[in-house]
């Protein structure tokens, strides 16, 4: 099943979805972040930060919904594979498409901000 097209367009799918979340979504905290001087603790910071990453998100599930269920997290996957929807293999091909997305995301966002640190869950 590894080597099979449709598995490996939904891998494909589940890279870039993960891509465009991790992009969008600490793309703009770092960008308020650099327009507020540092505000994103505060109310309107907190709500655009769950607005940027609702959005992200949705754009991310629609984009990899057709090919490959718009898992977009490695959790939802592991709850397909418990639940039976599906395979193993397809949840590992999954699973490395989806760290390797959000890796090349963080490396995207440093390149394009001139080396800002991407922002992390302390």
């Amino acid at each position: 099943e590894a080597s099979h097209p449709d598995a490996l367009r939904a891998a494909l799918a589940e890279f870039i979805s993960m891509l465009i979340f991790v992009f969008a979504g600490s793309g703009s905290g770092m960008a308020f972040n650099k327009l507020t001087d540092n505000a994103s603790t505060t109310p309107s910071g907190l709500v655009a930060a769950a607005l940027a990453h609702a959005f992200a998100l949705f754009v991310a599930v629609s984009v990899g919904a057709n090919i490959s269920g718009g898992h977009v997290n490695p959790a939802v996957t592991f709850g397909a594979l418990i639940g039976g929807n599906i395979t193993l293999l397809r949840s590992i091909l999954y699973w490395i498409a989806q760290l390797l997305g959000s890796v090349v995301a963080c490396l995207l966002l440093k390149f394009a901000t001139g080396g800002l640190e991407t922002p992390a869950f302390g």
